[in-house]
């Protein structure tokens, strides 16, 4: 793994690094092969604390270049989507997910536009200047 680019974030609790990995003869390497090259490269990384990003394989070349967060704490990942924290393990299948859509309230609860009941009293010369091109 060559480091391309690192930048510490200390609003964010955080180390940016841009990395290229070369791989000849052998397949895109997985996201915790990353990771544990990122904790190697990165004294005192701990594994946990990396969220892999933007991994990017060349079409024909053996060359992978992406993104890694290291961070300070696990409270300074919250930055991250869920989606992402989930993917890496950090989070569970069933944490931070929001209230389905059954169980929101029915749409008959809820009032009518005023958009609805306009349609409702529409005239039948309305309707005829509708049909007749709008012209009046």
């Amino acid at each position: 793994m060559q480091v391309l680019d690192r930048k510490e974030n200390p609003l964010l609790d955080r180390v940016e690094i841009q990395f290229k990995i070369g791989h000849d003869g052998e397949k895109t390497p997985s996201r915790d092969s990353i990771i544990s090259a990122v904790a190697q490269v990165e004294p005192g990384a701990k594994k946990e604390l990396i969220i892999v990003k933007n991994i990017n394989t060349r079409f024909g070349r053996p060359l992978t270049t992406g993104t890694a967060y290291i961070y300070g704490s696990p409270e300074s990942m919250t930055v991250e989507p869920v989606h992402a924290l989930k993917r890496h393990g950090v989070m569970a299948d069933g944490e931070g997910e929001e209230v389905p859509a059954q169980s929101k309230p029915a749409a008959a609860t809820e009032p009518e536009s005023v958009a609805d009941t306009d349609a409702d009293t529409d005239t039948d010369t309305d309707a005829d200047a509708d049909a007749d091109g709008g012209e009046e």
